[in-house]
């Protein structure tokens, strides 16, 4: 099947640039350039092939902060579709609404953080010379995307978030900027790659004189390179720690790391060792292994940040769907937070003949929750230290990762499951006198019809203002998940009663732990949130640390996790028991 086919199977999309209220952002992620690489045998021509990539998992692939993967607080967003377009492959992104992560979604607002990058991994290589200039080609023949990440300066110089007015000026417009930048490119000296750069990332006529302007100064000038150390220990210990996680995990090493690829626990054991001014003449592995954890923290340090790497890319591929209902927060300590709700100040009232302004007053109503500590503990034995046996270490992060996210989604679904009590009025979440909790029936176009009239009737804390809870996702377990994508099946209808009027307005979310025929809708959680999930404040996600064994010859590893999770408002949820 041709690349075009497989992109025209997603969702259709139109160009769009940031959208605030949508909290999206367009982004052209790869334009399959050439990109110049070195590896141990020279210099060598790195290119991907459109045709060789596969897609399947790019939908709901991670967006990160740099490439790092060290922490849920690198995550800034999610890959929600993509399409090909004029040989690129566009993206849309929908951004995290976290606080950590505000000032990073400011910088791609502004403008400011343009550069995109993608983390890939390659499962055939096919290598070729180029016949005119004898260079080394290599060229990812099967591979797919692991993940996009927002950077200062990224390999493919087209991969950029777009701009809003790049993409709202009229063609007339549009084809004269781009004659403009191509004269400038010219009367400048500079490569017609230059011009379809400039002309790719939106930039204006204004601003391609200043890039070009910029770019002539750098010709008169010498370029004096300063790279990083090749002799920083600290450095070096990172790059071992990248070819760790590229050996733990089967993903392509940073061009760093790729000397380090070779080289066995032992061999790092050793560097560390001696990075810090100690011989290692004359040590066997049991040696070298305990002096490695006994006289320097490099070793230890390397091994736990490849478990981190190891056990949050698990964590972030086991994510519950119910985490897209509840608002995420984080709390500064483990007692109860109180989340306080004020009503609305009323409509406003017309002023008398003696101009006097009346006083309203507000309702509130209070609802808690607190935090917990879920913690489990591992250890790799000196066997596998010195056998250079990455399985284990592997499968225990991943392990551990997978049990974070379930911890989470139990007590997600045990919220959802138990109706709780609200301190609002002490009647349960889903009640008859709330309104949110409907008769027994099928899931059909005509019960989820009654199920938004009665969220749509909603009343504020006054009971009066009406508060137009809009639904966004309908909540099903796996008995009725083939049910639910049959109900919101875009169809083609011949009449107006074949009409399906939720086909693009209600996102389904299966939850495998939700039993029988039961079925919710809730409100998006940027507008009603009705649950809220949270964190310690310190400790945002699942925390790995380690030590050396002392009931076990090896490392000892503890994974904690403080999460909680409470209901905040009734107002923006449904329940029907379903038959």
């Amino acid at each position: 099947m041709a690349l075009d086919d497989i992109l025209h199977r997603a969702a259709p999309l139109t160009p769009a640039s940031f959208d605030a209220e949508a909290m999206t952002v367009e982004a052209v992620i790869s334009t399959f350039s050439d990109v110049q690489r070195r590896d141990s045998r020279g210099d060598y021509i790195e290119r991907l092939s459109a045709t060789g990539l596969d897609l399947s998992n790019l939908t709901g692939a991670p967006v990160l902060d740099g490439h790092r993967q060290g922490s849920a607080r690198d995550v800034i967003g999610t890959v929600t579709g993509h399409r090909m377009e004029g040989g690129k492959l566009i993206a849309t992104i929908q951004l995290s609404a976290a606080p950590d992560v505000a000032s990073i979604v400011t910088r791609i607002r502004e403008g400011t953080l343009r550069g995109v990058s993608v983390g890939y991994r390659v499962t055939k290589w096919a290598e070729s010379i180029d016949p005119a200039t004898k260079t080394r080609i290599r060229t990812a023949a099967a591979w797919s995307i692991q993940e996009v990440s927002g950077v200062p300066i990224p390999a493919d110089s087209g991969a950029t978030f777009r701009k809003a007015d790049s993409m709202a000026l009229d063609d007339d417009t549009t084809i004269q900027t781009r004659a403009e930048i191509r004269t400038i490119a010219r009367s400048a000296a500079l490569p017609v790659e230059w011009a379809d750069a400039q002309i790719d990332s939106g930039a204006t006529v204004i601003e391609a004189r200043a890039a070009a302007f910029a770019e002539l100064q750098t010709r008169k000038a010498p370029k004096i390179k300063v790279g990083p150390s090749h002799d920083d220990p600290s450095a070096m210990m990172t790059r071992r720690a990248d070819a760790l996680y590229a050996r733990v995990s089967g993903t392509a090493p940073s061009e760093e790391a790729k000397p380090f690829m070779v080289e066995t626990l032992r061999d790092m054991a050793r560097a560390a060792v001696e990075a810090s001014g100690n011989s290692t003449r004359g040590m066997d592995a049991d040696q070298l292994f305990r002096a490695a954890m006994h006289t320097t923290s490099d070793f230890p340090n390397l091994l736990t940040s490849t478990g981190n790497r190891t056990l949050m890319a698990a964590y972030q591929v086991a994510q519950s769907p119910l985490k897209q209902i509840a608002r995420q927060a984080t709390l500064a300590d483990f007692r109860p937070a109180s989340k306080l709700k004020l009503s609305d100040v009323g409509a406003l009232q017309e002023l008398t003949e003696s101009g006097e302004i009346k006083s309203t007053t507000r309702g509130e109503a209070v609802e808690s929750y607190s935090l917990k500590t879920y913690a489990t503990q591992f250890s790799i034995s000196r066997k596998a230290l010195i056998n250079d046996d990455l399985g284990a270490f592997r499968d225990w992060g991943a392990t551990a990762g997978r049990m974070a996210a379930e911890t989470e989604a139990n007590v997600l679904v045990a919220l959802l499951l138990s109706n709780p009590i609200m301190g609002e009025d002490a009647q349960t979440f889903f009640h008859a006198a709330h309104g949110n909790l409907g008769t027994a029936g099928a899931l059909n176009v005509a019960n989820l019809g009654l199920a938004r009239k009665a969220m749509r009737g909603m009343k504020g804390l006054d009971k009066v203002t009406p508060i137009n809870a809009t639904p966004r996702y309908l909540v099903v377990g796996p008995e009725q998940e083939t049910t639910a994508e049959q109900v919101l099946a875009s169809i083609y209808a011949a009449t107006v009663a074949d009409v399906n009027p939720f086909a693009t307005k209600l996102t389904p979310l299966v939850e495998p732990r939700i039993s029988g025929n039961r079925w919710y809708l809730f409100a998006d959680p940027a507008d009603l949130p009705c649950m809220e999930y949270a964190y310690l404040s310190s400790a945002q996600g699942p925390q790995m640390a380690s030590r050396e064994g002392w009931d076990v010859l090896g490392m000892e590893y503890r994974v904690v996790l403080d999460f909680g999770a409470g209901a905040t408002d009734w107002r923006g949820a449904y329940l029907n028991p379903g038959v």
